[in-house]
């Protein structure tokens, strides 16, 4: 079969032949029928040969994003028959310790003491013709919707919706929600607050095809991500504050400006994986001003957020491509090209 693997620390991705794999006792193997392209691979692809080469193996086929038909089913699995139409749970863990009981596996205890990583994160992921999965509990069922335009709300949908959803009884009416970075995430993390909330909902980003975008899915005010940002926040709303800044980008100057932003009780939540430093303590920041680094999200709130799709109050922009041509869709993840999700269709 054809898989899109990561070979050569530095270089970018190549489309290869290999082996067909044929599920073990209590695993499935799906037909791939949609996988996403996401800037989590790019980071993973940008990390230098000795921190790579120490947590990750090579050659890897990427793609954590996921979604198929069940096609072969191992030794004693019943939860899923040949056919089913999945989405793909992103972050395994090992389903016993105490956060998993409650289908946190995000949060699993002993994921890293056992060796337990993400399909394209660690072991062999979606990027491919056919795909392993380790235990049926990581499948939802999709029934009636569409796989390409959805399979990106397994990372896209869910860790914008977790994040949100830790914010949410804070999103009255009144409330002003910000989105720093409109992108592949971002965009649907505006759709979120609309949906579930009275929040006005504001978006930041430096590229002006961004911010259309923004508009686009509904955010009601969109502005250039700069130094001016907290003045036309603050013409927009009548406020020098907000309630939750949501920033998706996560470096110094977006940490600076959501920590400008902050006032009482605002949550500051963290999403991307950029390095940054925030002041912290009792005067270095408003009274229960929050800061919170939350990671992908939940088995149940992946069907909450697969429901919303279901009722229209979610999408995800996608542009897809071929698995001989997603090469080329993260180059243009690279160099910011694309409107919304790149989405491979083996």
């Amino acid at each position: 079969m054809k898989a899109l693997q990561y070979v050569t620390v530095g270089q970018p991705p190549e489309v290869r032949e290999v082996p067909t794999p044929e599920p073990g006792p209590g695993q499935v193997r799906l037909k791939v029928t949609a996988a996403g392209a996401c800037h989590s691979d790019e980071f993973l692809m940008s990390l230098p040969e000795e921190v790579y080469t120490a947590a990750y193996p090579l050659p890897m086929t990427l793609g954590h994003e996921g979604a198929g038909i069940v096609d072969k089913v191992g030794e004693g699995v019943t939860e899923v028959a040949v056919g089913d139409a999945v989405a793909v749970y992103g972050p395994w863990g090992c389903g016993r310790c105490y956060p998993c009981s409650q289908g946190k596996e995000n949060y699993c205890e002993r994921a890293a003491e056992l060796g337990i990583t993400p399909p394209g994160l660690g072991h062999d992921g979606s990027m491919a013709e056919y795909m392993i999965v380790d235990n049926p509990r990581f499948l939802v069922p999709l029934g009636d919707l569409d796989a390409v335009k959805n399979v990106a709300l397994t990372d896209a949908g869910l860790t914008p919706y977790h994040a949100i959803k830790g914010s949410l009884d804070k999103l009255v009416a009144g409330s002003t929600a910000v989105v720093i970075g409109t992108g592949g995430l971002g965009h649907v993390a505006i759709q979120i607050p609309r949906a579930l909330t009275p929040a006005t909902v504001i978006a930041l980003d430096v590229s002006d095809a961004k911010l259309q975008l923004a508009k686009d899915v509904g955010a009601h005010h969109a502005f250039a991500s700069n130094p001016e940002a907290a003045d036309r926040i603050r013409e927009a709303t009548g406020s020098a504050t907000v309630t939750a800044v949501f920033d998706f980008v996560n470096i110094q100057p977006t940490v600076d400006l959501g920590s400008a932003l902050s006032g009482v009780e605002t949550d500051l939540v963290l999403v991307g994986v950029g390095g940054n430093t925030a002041q912290v303590g009792m005067m270095a920041r408003p009274y229960d001003a929050t800061i919170r680094s939350p990671y992908w999200g939940s088995r149940p709130e992946l069907m909450e957020v697969l429901n919303l799709a279901r009722t229209g109050l979610v999408g995800v922009e996608t542009e897809t491509f071929s698995l001989d041509d997603a090469p080329e869709a993260y180059r243009r993840l690279h160099e910011g090209s694309l409107r919304g999700r790149a989405v491979v269709t083996p």
